[in-house]
């Protein structure tokens, strides 16, 4: 059964479990994807109400935008656990001949960088998301500030959470091209963290 088909009782219970997967990206996917449906909620809160309407455009725009990496960030959840498998599959295959050896050794190269791709797209996706808040920013509903305010903070967990599942994968990577391609992951964390940082400032003085 897929994470994301499960209860949350069910979800938590395997995630409290001693498997080593799900883990940390699994939850950093999760928790930006939460982002998305509580930013898509206050928008929807917003465009309820006409005497919002010079909002209407942004939070209609943003909306849209959070659909978007809702489906991402939702697929990630799953994406991270199966590219976790897979390392640990790799690293199970039998290395009894000098072409099983070889075989592992590529499998294992492959499991790595997918292990640091997924981590690194959800770094991307909830950069995306942030930037999308930020236009957004005191142009809904304030009745709904608390909730704009833990989207930020979702969005940021995500991305950091995201990091560290990129920065403890990278050195199984050994494609130079590629080390670098991940590497760029923290600055991208810089700009979330400047972002939710003025997003949360922003709503906490609002209140």
């Amino acid at each position: 059964m897929k994470l994301v088909d499960m209860t949350v009782t069910g979800y938590l219970e395997t995630v409290m479990s001693d498997a080593p997967a799900p883990g940390g990206g699994s939850v950093a996917a999760l928790s930006s994807t939460q982002g998305c449906a509580l930013v898509s909620m206050v928008a929807d809160l917003t465009l309820a109400k006409e005497k919002f309407a010079e909002y209407f455009e942004v939070c209609e725009a943003t909306k849209a935008k959070m659909q978007e990496l809702y489906k991402e960030l939702y697929a990630g959840v799953d994406n991270d656990t199966d590219a976790f498998m897979k390392v640990s599959a790799a690293y199970k295959m039998p290395k009894d001949t000098d072409e099983l050896k070889a075989a592992r050794s590529a499998a294992i190269r492959a499991a790595n960088v997918g292990a640091t791709e997924v981590p690194f797209h959800t770094v991307e996706l909830s950069l995306e998301g942030l930037r999308a808040m930020k236009a957004m920013a005191g142009k809904f509903n304030q009745n709904a500030a608390s909730d704009f305010g833990v989207a930020a903070l979702s969005f940021l967990t995500g991305a950091r959470g995201a990091w560290l599942n990129v920065k403890i994968n990278l050195p199984g990577v050994k494609d130079e091209a590629l080390q670098a391609k991940f590497a760029k992951a923290e600055d991208m964390l810089k700009e979330a963290e400047e972002l939710a940082a003025e997003i949360y400032g922003e709503v906490e003085a609002s209140l």
